[in-house]
């Protein structure tokens, strides 16, 4: 049972309907987890005006998901884990890729740099030293790009800490992080 309960979509008006109709229109359902954050309507209008905004960054659906996936694995958040587990998929991401990614490892090289900077972030609650940053430099990774993954960690972990916090009733098909935080 959830510790603050979601919203009735149907139930609520003004700028909580107006950002939950937004939500439905874009994925069709409106998910616990923004139901909940709706409790406080600038929560949910914040997360999703940053979320939007990555969205049309430089980085790609499938890293976006890539880095979801481990810092939820990293966090041992199930809630993230089965919403970037279905998301992943949306964006092509296999079966395989999606378990791996949930343990902090990928088969491209230049993938695996981005995921295992996401899991050594977590691990050092952010202090990372220059050998961590110009690793992912040497994978390729622009200060633009660098700075998003940097970004998509933050939204990552807030997601992470608010799941937990909340105890969010999971609402995707259930993927357990298991042990993956050991194995980060």
């Amino acid at each position: 049972m959830s510790r603050i309960s979601p919203v009735d979509h149907a139930a609520v008006s003004g700028d909580a309907k107006d950002l939950l109709d937004g939500v439905k229109g874009a994925l069709g359902v409106v998910p616990n987890i923004f139901a909940t954050m709706v409790q406080s309507p600038k929560v949910l209008e914040g997360f999703l005006a940053l979320n939007g905004a990555l969205g049309q960054g430089l980085l790609s659906a499938q890293l976006r998901e890539q880095i979801a996936l481990t810092v939820a694995g990293a966090n041992g958040c199930d809630y993230c884990a089965s919403a970037h587990t279905a998301l992943g998929k949306g964006a092509g991401l296999g079966d395989q890729d999606l378990a791996d990614n949930l343990r902090g490892r990928a088969a491209d090289p230049k993938t695996q740099a981005a995921l295992t900077f996401a899991a050594t972030v977590v691990s050092q609650r952010g202090r990372v030293g220059d050998a961590e940053v110009q690793a992912l430099r040497a994978a390729g990774y622009a200060d633009g790009e660098i700075v998003e993954i940097v970004t998509h960690i933050g939204v990552n972990l807030f997601t992470n800490y608010f799941n937990h916090i909340v105890d969010t009733e999971i609402d995707f098909p259930v993927v357990r992080s298991g042990t993956a935080a050991q194995a980060a």
